[in-house]
Formats: structure tokens, C-alpha cells, sequence
């Protein structure tokens, strides 16, 4: 499967998770020693999960990476096709799956979710909401969506995470927006309340200034007020991009 995503155009950080993973810990039920990122882009969320001593990491991406963006060692992230059941058969304390499953087609919904529970008993998630703006957003869903997934697989649902990491703003808006976590429960799972669809303050603002953003750009593009020689470079460097990415893919193994 071959999708556009460029981890360079994203606005990752690497305080975001630094800060919010000690918090995330404050909410899984045991000691974790060992933990894997599915979706782990330029190894963020690994890099925190280092730093606070977990040090049985495994990252998996969609999407190569260069290696000069990495925030953690290459040899811990494989490239593999999230369509496809993931090439893993150990289990870990803990996985994560952050702003990863709106990436796929909803008809991959349930295999992602699938996966995430064979690996771990204890799931970190979140993904983008209706609206989320992104690249190759193609699957945006409320958190009650996935929690009903994950109840199928005997998972109760828990997004007190998300409320206790609200009001930090070194975290990336998206996560305390959507994040929750899935603890396997199979006597509970289904009867906890569903969690609410709610749209951080923060995130509808940067919606408001990428649409406000992007409106320039069309008026300027479409006004000639850009220089003759973007007309000219633009398209050939868009063809270029497209046949760059499709030559590497979305689930090529690297």
C-alpha cells in the first residue's frame, strides 16, 4: 500500500512527549519494561519512552524516515505495511498508536486495532477526529469509534489520560485532543461509558490558521503574484515527489 505522508512537513516535537509520556505512565496499571510504537515516525515517543528508563523498544512506521530525522537509533524501527498482519510475534508491556490509524482506509480499521492487541495488554491510542486536518487523512473518527473496536478485542476504554495532559501546552494539541488508553478487560469491556467526542480549543485554532493560511496561498497562486520561475519549478517538483514516494511506498520492508 503506497500513500503520500513526509514526515518533514509534520510539527512533531520532541518536549511534546517527553513531557506527557511520565504522565502516560500514571495510567497503566503495571511496571513497564518493555514497549512498542506502532507508527512510530521519526521515534519521538521511543526517545521519551527512553529517557524515562524503559529501554525494550521496538518502532514500527509506514513510511521511511531519513535517518538524519530520527530521534532514536535506526535498528529499532522497521519499515512494514500496516495493511498486512505486522511481522512481530513477541508480545510487549505496553504498545502505542498515536495519530497513526486515520491513515488507513476504514476497511484496515479493525486489523490495526487487531494488531495493537496481539501485541500488548495495555494500548496507548489515539487518532485523529472528523475535520483533523493532515496528510492523508482518509479514516478520521470520535475516540467511541475506536473504543468500540477495542471492546470487541476485550479491551475497556480509559481517556482520563487525555484530561490529565489538557492543559500542557508543550503537548502537541492532537494528543490531548484524542489519546486515550486500552487496558485488556474482557469481564468489563463494553460497559464503561463511552468516551466524548470534544474538540480542544487549541486544535480548532490551528485548523482556523492552516485555512486561513492555506487561502493566501491559493489567492496568491491563482492572482500570478508568485515569482515566474515558481510556475515553472512547482509542477515538475510535484511530479517528482509523487514518483519518489510511490517508488518507496507505504509498506515496503527496508
Amino acid at each position: 500500500m503506497s500513500i503520500d505522508y513526509q514526515h518533514a512537513q509534520n510539527t512533531h516535537t520532541l518536549t511534546g512527549p517527553e513531557e506527557a509520556f511520565p504522565v502516560v505512565l500514571r495510567y497503566i496499571r503495571k511496571p513497564v519494561r518493555s514497549l512498542v510504537d506502532v507508527g512510530c515516525g521519526t521515534g519521538p515517543w521511543l526517545r521519551a519512552a527512553r529517557l524515562n528508563a524503559i529501554d525494550d523498544l521496538q518502532g514500527f512506521d509506514g513510511a521511511l524516515a531519513p535517518n538524519a530525522e530520527l530521534a532514536v537509533s535506526r535498528d529499532i524501527i522497521q519499515v512494514v505495511d500496516f495493511t498486512r498482519p505486522l511481522p512481530c510475534a513477541r508480545r510487549f508491556d505496553v504498545a502505542l498508536c498515536l495519530e497513526v490509524a486515520e491513515h488507513l482506509e476504514e476497511k484496515f480499521a479493525g486489523r490495526i486495532v487487531c494488531t495493537l492487541a496481539n501485541l500488548a495488554n495495555t494500548v496507548v491510542f489515539s487518532a485523529a477526529c472528523p475535520g483533523q486536518p493532515g496528510q492523508h487523512h482518509v479514516n478520521c473518527q470520535w475516540p467511541a469509534y475506536w473504543q468500540s473496536l477495542f471492546n470487541s478485542h476485550g479491551f475497556v476504554c480509559n481517556d482520563a489520560v487525555r484530561w490529565a495532559i489538557w492543559d500542557m501546552a508543550t503537548v502537541e494539541p492532537w494528543y490531548r485532543q484524542n489519546m486515550f488508553v486500552a487496558t485488556r478487560d474482557a469481564v468489563a469491556a463494553g460497559k464503561e461509558a463511552r468516551m466524548p467526542s470534544v474538540l480542544h480549543p487549541d486544535m480548532a485554532l490551528m485548523s482556523v490558521m492552516l485555512s486561513e493560511h492555506r487561502d493566501q496561498q491559493i489567492r496568491e497562486i491563482q492572482g500570478g503574484s508568485l515569482p515566474t520561475w515558481w510556475y515553472i519549478a512547482t509542477p515538475l517538483k510535484a511530479i517528482a515527489a509523487k514518483i519518489r514516494r510511490h517508488s518507496i511506498g507505504f509498506g515496503s520492508e527496508q
